[in-house]
């Protein structure tokens, strides 16, 4: 089993839920980097992985998602500096722990994930995706498992059509057909979550949804007379909405000769940053533990 790591799922969860008054001697925040260390470390104990990435959103601005539509994302205010700061040295962390790590400038933490989900399945070895993205469970097959860590917990390809309302290879078309306000994807006007999983359950696909106009009236969802309109006249909309949703699994990742293997932790370079960060003994003593395990 490999490990996937939505990073800046957690870092985002760190900067919200630990007191803003952590700071270093400067007096800049180091709250989002104590957390996040914190679960990083956590993770280590208590899975002992033996294949592990950590994956980081490097932009908002300048996925090849905007190239294709410049409103993608567009509704996020970027993250503030002192936010950009700790996300550098949540970086920096964990490499030092011994961890492979990736960002990519065009490609999200999403697609890098979906590359090696994809990369691990040709060598016949499954993935756990660690995230609470719902993005991400389109990525899931028998074998894999999505784990909301420190949240709704483990959850299997057959469990997730009672999580996200359709089963994994539906999502990237649930996703288009009603729309993502997170990402500022439209998706079909007058198709919400409900419609959209109705349609899926009938259909199965958006492609033989669109295949199958003529027989939308058949489905048993509220307003199902005049859907086969709206899904005409956004049909250019939903396909468009397709290209977003859906995850790249074809990424050029730069990784360690070690691959996904753990490497011996560099307690040097950890302490540097503790130092400079004003982080206490606690956080030190987990690492050293986290060196034991390799």
């Amino acid at each position: 089993m490999q490990y996937l790591i939505d990073a800046s799922v957690y870092v985002f969860r760190a900067h919200f839920s630990m007191p803003d008054d952590m700071v270093d001697e400067q007096g800049n925040p180091v709250n989002a980097l104590y957390g996040f260390c914190r679960f990083l470390g956590d993770f280590m104990e208590q899975v002992k992985p033996q294949h592990i990435a950590v994956l980081f959103d490097e932009s908002l601005s300048t996925s090849f998602r905007t190239e294709i539509y410049p409103e993608y994302k567009a509704n996020r205010d970027p993250a503030p500096p002192e936010l950009k700061r700790q996300f550098g040295q949540c970086r920096r962390f964990t490499r030092a722990l011994g961890l492979m790590e990736c960002a990519h400038p065009r490609y999200e933490a999403d697609d890098l994930i979906g590359t090696l989900v994809s990369e691990g399945r040709e060598k016949g070895i499954p993935s756990t995706v660690v995230s609470r993205d719902k993005d991400l469970a389109q990525l899931i097959e028998k074998n894999d498992v999505f784990w909301d860590f420190a949240g709704r917990g483990k959850i299997t390809y057959d469990e997730i059509p009672d999580y996200f309302g359709v089963w994994p290879e539906q999502v990237a078309d649930f996703l288009a057909l009603a729309g993502d306000a997170v990402d500022n994807i439209k998706g079909v006007p007058g198709v919400g979550k409900k419609t959209a999983t109705a349609l899926l359950q009938h259909f199965g696909s958006m492609e033989r949804l669109y295949a199958s106009l003529g027989s939308v009236h058949e489905v048993n969802v509220r307003g199902a007379k005049s859907l086969a309109l709206k899904l005409e006249t956004h049909r250019e909309d939903a396909l468009l909405a397709r290209k977003l949703t859906g995850i790249a699994c074809d990424v050029p990742i730069e990784r360690p000769d070690t691959g996904l293997r753990p490497r011996v932790p560099d307690l040097g370079n950890i302490n540097a940053l503790f130092d400079e960060a004003g982080i206490g003994m606690a956080l030190r003593r987990q690492a050293e533990r986290v060196a034991d395990l390799i």
